[in-house]
């Protein structure tokens, strides 16, 4: 920008050097035909323009790379910053306005290496070229500098009625864009669902909110315009005429050439100020912009937690002591002083009625939501204390819903660890009872999925979810709903490689469906946020109300005679 700076003054510079020669020599010249005088002027001029167009194409090429250096720049902060927020601000905000909140830091961009660094250009033409009109004749020049006040005062004026509509196009815009994206990734339930015709009509009514917005606005700066025009005319033209007036009707001389250089120079003081006034609309516009990417990253980020912290070496132990936990907005806690403990090993499985809290002891454990009270310890090691990524790195979690990325099946698995070798590809995706149906795919491991995973299974995505999970040998792999969504088919093999995948690991199970529970060591019952009891299978049937509700209500021909569910349901009060 120094560099830039630099050069845009000599250009300012060299630009009135041949208005100021023409201004000081053709009237010499046409009078005493100075044919000499008129070729050093043309050699000086062609210089001055030689030098001009050098300086001119190395501002360009100076200018690209600072945008791209600013851009890289901001684009790699952004990133960084932006997967450094908390899943929940995901969950809380619309993706198209994240995205559309993110895009408005390009404008920033434009602002500082555009109207800004023109606005310093205009500052410094203006310190060169009042002194000159003054020094030329006092009267006129402050003519024309009371009419680019004039300029500069109307501008002034309809700035704050711009800021409120660029605000408010703002507003429509990232709305607009919010449907756009949010149709895209929905795509497939707009088809199933027929909704064409529907999204299109919310598109129309925000493309037309945005296109009034546009009209409204073009016709409120078309005022500005109008207003401003007659005042720079007189300063490109009037002038002159004004000049020969005083010439004529006072005893003031005013020479040709200070006419022809007011005619050549005063339009190039209005220019600049009504920049400067325009400048001040950029600069409100700006900051709406840094208003709404400072909206998206100037929320309370992890970053502390994912840089800091110790890196113990897990072994699987896990104790939740006096835990409480409440949703934003949220009445009642998810979870409700909760207190348990297993060994280094264990598979657990966390059954309970729908809202009980068995995804939030999930989402605890992935240091999801860290506001809780109580403490969570993992090998009597305090999480809060624990580095965040070491966490994550070390903890393996399989969704009910696996997000799959553009790419090979092999790049897949390895996401996250891309130093792996195919070998320890291979092994993950046998351990997960991937290998069969891999092996099977057009190209093996080398098979590309499409973007939403159109050419795979809901079954083989799962598998693929547990290798991916698995790939990196974590200490706890969390389950959470990882088989609900499965066809029978499907769950019998997932569930058939739950023993094996959980040799040497703990293993934390959220199942809706207790039939695959059955292998666990130990089985947890939560009701509204609390334990209710945790004990093995036959223990739970024989003792607690809620879990044998729930086994035989999903094992009806088990039923002992004379089990009803109405008689039940007090138990589950």
């Amino acid at each position: 920008m120094r560099d830039i700076g630099i050069t845009s003054v000599t250009l300012t510079a060299l630009s009135l050097v041949p208005i100021l020669v023409v201004m000081q020599t053709i009237g010499q010249v046409l009078q005493y035909h100075g044919t000499a005088t008129l070729n050093v002027v043309i050699i000086l001029l062609c210089c001055a323009i030689f030098f001009e167009a050098i300086l001119t194409w190395s501002r360009k090429i100076m200018e690209v790379v600072l945008a791209a250096k600013l851009d890289a720049r901001l684009n790699l902060m952004i990133f960084d910053r932006l997967v450094a927020l908390p899943i929940d601000f995901f969950e809380r905000e619309q993706a198209g306005q994240i995205a559309h909140k993110i895009s408005q830091v390009n404008r920033v961009r434009q602002f500082l290496t555009g109207k800004l660094m023109n606005a310093f250009i205009d500052v410094f033409m203006l310190t060169l070229l009042l002194p000159i009109l003054f020094y030329m004749n006092a009267a006129l020049a402050w003519t024309v500098l009371i009419a680019a006040a004039l300029i500069a005062a109307i501008i002034a004026i309809f700035l704050k009625p711009m800021a409120i509509m660029s605000g408010r196009i703002i507003m429509a815009e990232s709305a607009k864009g919010s449907i756009l994206i949010e149709t895209i990734f929905g795509i497939r339930t707009v088809k199933a669902l027929a909704l064409e015709n529907t999204r299109a009509a919310q598109w129309d009514r925000r493309v037309a909110e945005v296109a009034e917005l546009h009209v409204e606005e073009s016709r409120l700066a078309n005022w500005p315009t109008t207003l401003t025009l007659p005042l720079q005319r007189y300063c490109s033209y009037g002038v002159i005429l004004v000049g020969a007036f005083i010439a004529l009707h006072s005893k003031t001389s005013i020479d040709s050439s200070s006419l022809f250089g007011f005619m050549l120079l005063g339009g190039r003081v209005a220019g600049p100020l009504v920049s400067l006034a325009g400048l001040l609309q950029e600069v409100h516009e700006a900051r709406a912009s840094i208003g709404m990417v400072g909206d998206v990253l100037n929320r309370a980020n992890e970053r502390h937690a994912l840089t800091n912290g110790l890196r113990p070496r897990f072994e699987g132990s896990v104790e939740f002591n006096d835990v409480t936990f409440r949703y934003e907005g949220a009445k009642v806690p998810a979870l409700d002083k909760m207190s348990f403990k297993i060994p280094a090993g264990t598979m657990l499985g966390l059954v309970g009625r729908s809202g009980s809290g068995k995804s939030t002891v999930t989402r605890l454990l992935q240091g999801i939501n860290r506001d809780y009270s109580g403490s969570i310890r993992i090998d009597g090691t305090d999480m809060r204390e624990i580095n965040l990524r070491h966490i994550r790195k070390n903890f393996g979690m399989v969704l009910q819903d696996n997000f799959l990325f553009r790419g090979s099946v092999r790049d897949n698995i390895i996401a996250g660890r891309p130093g792996l070798s195919f070998e320890d590809a291979v092994r993950a995706a046998r351990l997960a009872g991937a290998e069969e149906f891999i092996e099977r795919l057009p190209n093996g491991y080398d098979t590309f999925i499409q973007e939403g995973s159109p050419n795979l299974s809901g079954g083989q995505k799962q598998r693929l979810a547990i290798a991916r999970a698995l790939i990196s040998d974590p200490k706890i792999l969390i389950l959470d709903e990882a088989t609900s969504a499965l066809d029978p088919e499907s769950e019998a093999l997932v569930n058939a490689n739950i023993k094996r995948i959980a040799a040497g690991r703990t293993m934390v199970i959220v199942s809706h469906r207790l039939s695959s529970l059955l292998d666990c060591n130990l089985i947890m019952v939560l009701d509204r946020g609390c334990t209710i009891d945790i004990g093995t299978h036959h223990e739970l049937v024989e003792r607690c109300a809620i879990y044998r509700h729930l086994w035989f209500q999903q094992n009806r021909h088990l039923s002992p005679e004379g089990f009803d569910d109405a008689s039940s349901q007090p138990a589950l009060a």
